[in-house]
C-alpha cells in the first residue's frame, strides 16, 4: 500500500487539474492562434500564473485500491497485482482467464 500522503497529494493534483483544465486549454489555443509577439508573451505569462499542480504532466496514475504507482492498467484503473487478485475472485465483470 502506498503512503497515504502520496495518494492524497495525487488526488489534490487531480482536483486542481480539473478546476483549471478549461482555462489552460483556452490559453493554449489562444497562444497557438496568435501571431503578435507581445500578445503571445502576455498569454505565456497568464499560463505561468496558473498553479503548477494544475498541469496534466504532474499527475501520476495510481491504483484505485492500493495507490500503487507502478504497473498501472489504464483500462481498469488497477495495478497488476490488484487486478490479478480481483480477477481470480471474479470481482471484475467480463474478465476471464484465457486458455487455448
Amino acid at each position: 500500500m502506498a503512503r497515504t500522503s502520496n495518494v492524497h497529494r495525487d488526488l489534490k493534483r487531480r482536483k486542481m487539474h480539473a478546476k483549471y483544465q478549461d482555462r489552460r486549454t483556452a490559453l493554449k489555443q489562444q497562444l497557438k492562434e496568435s501571431n503578435n509577439p507581445r500578445e503571445k508573451q502576455n498569454i505565456q505569462f497568464q499560463l505561468q500564473a496558473l498553479p503548477r499542480n494544475s498541469s496534466p504532466t504532474r499527475l501520476k496514475n495510481r491504483c484505485a485500491v492500493t495507490g500503487r504507482p507502478r504497473a498501472y492498467m489504464r483500462k481498469f484503473g488497477l495495478s497488476r497485482i490488484t487486478f490479478r487478485e480481483m480477477a481470480s475472485l471474479g470481482l471484475l465483470p467480463g474478465v476471464r482467464k484465457s486458455s487455448w
